[in-house]
C-alpha cells in the first residue's frame, strides 16, 4: 500500500466537497481524513460523514486538534484564509490556499510546483490563471513573450458570489501571473460571465504576441504542456490547432499565437460545465500529492 500523508479539508461548501470526492476518488499519496466547516446543516459535511470521515463544525480549530494532519486545503474565504494561514504555520501544517488570499506564492503545476516545495502556504492564483498561464508558460520556454492575454468565459451559474465580488481581483492577479509565472513581459486579462441556459463549458482564449520563436517548437511546446495538464485535469483541450499569425498588440507589431481552449470538468460533485472550479480542486489536488510526496521522501531519507 502506498504510504499517505494524512490531510484535511477546511470548508465544507462547493469547491471543498467536489475537492472531497477527487481525493476519495483516487487518494494516491494523501490520506483525507477530516473536513471542518462552521455550518451544522452543511450538505458537504454531511456527504463527508457518509463516506465516513470525521466532520467538525469548529471551523480552523477542528483541524488543529489533530497533530498528525500535514497538508490543510483551505476552501473558506479570502479574509478567513489570512487568519488561518498564521494559525496553521505555528502548528506545523502545510497550506494549500483555494482562496484569493495570496499569502503564500503563486503556485502552478506545470510551469512552478517545483520552485515551491518547501513552502508551507503555496496559493493557486485563480481559474483563469489555472487554465491559462501553463499555456504561457509552454510559449515562454521556447522564445521571450512580450505580451500575453487572456480571455476567460464562464458559465454565470458556476460563478458564486465569492467570484463576482472579486473580478477586479481576478483580473489582477491573473494578469500578474501570467507575467510572474507565465514569462510574458506584459499580461492582461479579462473575465466574462455567460448566463447562457443551458450553460456552457469553461472556455479560454490566449494571445501570446513572442519574439525569435519559431513555430514548431512553439507548437511542440503546447502540447507538451497540454498532455502535463491532461493528467489531472482530463478535460482540459484545445478546441484547433494553435493558430499563428502576425499582428498589431499593446507592445506593437509582433508574430502572435492564439490558443482556444475549452476546460469540461469531471463531474465528481460539480457539474461538468463548472470547469472553471474542477480546474481549481484538481490543481490544489496535484499540489497536495507532490507535496505529500516530497515529505515522504524527506522521512526516508
Amino acid at each position: 500500500m502506498e504510504k499517505q500523508v494524512k490531510a484535511a479539508i477546511l470548508g465544507s461548501g462547493n469547491i471543498g466537497t467536489d475537492l472531497m470526492y477527487k481525493i476519495l476518488k483516487n487518494p494516491g499519496s494523501l490520506q483525507l481524513s477530516l473536513m471542518s466547516g462552521i455550518d451544522p446543516e452543511s450538505e458537504g459535511l454531511a456527504r463527508a460523514k457518509s463516506y465516513g470521515l470525521d466532520i467538525s463544525i469548529e471551523g480552523i480549530n477542528g483541524i488543529l486538534q489533530d497533530p498528525d494532519i500535514q497538508i490543510v486545503f483551505d476552501a473558506t474565504s479570502a479574509k478567513a484564509h489570512i487568519r488561518h494561514a498564521k494559525l496553521l504555520k505555528e502548528a506545523g501544517k502545510i497550506a494549500i490556499d483555494l482562496t484569493p488570499a495570496a499569502v503564500g506564492p503563486y503556485v502552478v503545476p506545470p510551469a512552478n510546483l517545483n520552485d515551491h516545495m518547501d513552502a508551507d502556504n503555496v496559493n493557486l492564483i485563480t481559474c483563469g490563471g489555472q487554465a491559462t498561464i501553463p499555456l504561457v508558460h509552454a510559449v515562454s520556454r521556447v522564445c521571450k513573450v512580450k505580451y500575453a492575454e487572456m480571455v476567460s468565459t464562464v458559465a454565470s451559474s458556476s460563478a458564486g458570489p465569492g467570484t463576482r465580488q472579486n473580478i477586479d481581483e481576478f483580473t489582477f492577479t491573473t494578469a500578474r501571473g501570467l507575467e510572474a509565472i507565465g514569462g510574458a513581459e506584459k499580461g492582461k486579462a479579462i473575465i466574462i460571465l455567460n448566463p447562457a441556459e443551458p450553460p456552457i463549458l469553461m472556455r479560454n482564449t490566449v494571445y501570446a504576441a513572442y519574439e525569435h520563436g519559431h513555430e514548431d517548437e512553439i507548437a511542440a511546446s503546447i502540447e507538451q504542456v497540454i498532455a502535463e495538464v491532461q493528467e489531472y485535469v482530463p478535460g482540459y483541450r484545445l478546441t484547433r490547432k494553435p493558430i499563428f499569425d502576425v499582428r498589431d498588440t499593446p507592445e506593437g507589431k509582433w508574430p502572435v499565437v492564439i490558443l482556444l481552449l475549452e476546460i469540461e470538468g469531471a463531474g465528481d460533485y460539480l457539474p461538468s460545465t463548472a470547469g472553471n472550479l474542477d480546474i481549481m480542486t484538481s490543481s490544489a489536488k496535484r499540489v497536495a500529492e507532490v507535496k505529500a510526496k516530497y515529505l515522504l521522501k524527506q522521512v526516508l531519507s
